[in-house]
């Protein structure tokens, strides 16, 4: 940091001898951090001039193309505000679809369900009519005779 850089500058510099030894040395070269200023860039008096340099095609020509901008915060709401319609109906669309395949897989799902349940019944039924049979030909089996009269007669 040079003298008086703070912003104080109260104090005037009197150290010139040594600043006339240090100024060449690395150390104490001043880096330029703004582009530097340049005064009367355009003469008072211009005179017309056919090969001026400053007419050439290639000044206003950059040689690095500039990428472009980054979008901003307000044209992303804006953007995403005008495409909202269009979006809100495909996806209300897709919703309508995904409901109505959703319903029909449903229905083939409960008649599966259903048949799957009516097979269960008569298979069911088909069980408990065959165990009645073989109890009755259990109870036929039966020998009666040691049987007291009123065994016998249930």
């Amino acid at each position: 940091m040079w003298f008086g850089a703070t912003g104080q500058g109260k104090k005037s510099f009197v150290h010139f001898q040594c600043w006339e030894i240090v100024k060449d040395c690395s150390r104490f070269k001043i880096i330029p951090t703004a582009p530097p200023v340049v005064l009367h860039e355009t003469p008072i008096h211009e005179l017309p001039s056919i090969d001026s340099p400053l007419d050439s095609p290639m000044e206003t020509e950059s040689p690095l193309p500039r990428p472009p901008r980054p979008i901003g915060r307000k044209a992303a709401k804006a953007k995403r505000g005008a495409t909202s319609n269009i979006d809100c109906v495909q996806i209300f669309e897709q919703i309508a679809k995904n409901n109505s395949l959703r319903y029909e897989r449903d229905l083939r799902r409960d008649e599966a369900d259903k048949a799957r349940l009516e097979a269960f019944a008569i298979e069911k039924q088909h069980a408990k009519e065959k165990d009645d049979d073989d109890r009755e030909m259990k109870i036929m089996a039966m020998d009666t005779s040691h049987m007291s009269p009123e065994t016998k007669a249930f």
